[in-house]
């Protein structure tokens, strides 16, 4: 009998929601300090997971859900390139 392949899950910052890791976007703090977005989702550091969708992302930002999860202030540049992800995402 083949084995199940146990499918990660993940929550998000901004719905605390549970979601499949690969419907989520991945940012991390890499342990020299600096704040991505992971593509990846492999990459070395503290990572928070966020939806795809601009409601979620607004609340994380607002509500600064993000930095609290990464224990870091949140570059503005990081935001509006997370914002352009969420919308090419769902468009």
């Amino acid at each position: 009998m083949p084995r199940i392949k146990k499918i990660p899950k993940r929550i998000c910052v901004g719905c605390k929601e549970t979601k499949d890791k690969k419907e989520l976007i991945r940012i991390v703090r890499t342990p020299n300090g600096e704040v991505k977005i992971d593509i990846t989702g492999k990459m070395s550091g503290r990572g928070a997971y966020i939806c795809c969708s601009k409601e979620c992302l607004e609340t994380a930002l607002a509500g600064k859900h993000l930095e609290r999860a990464l224990q870091v202030e949140l570059p503005q540049d990081l935001a509006a390139a997370l914002e352009k992800k969420v919308l090419g995402e769902t468009n």
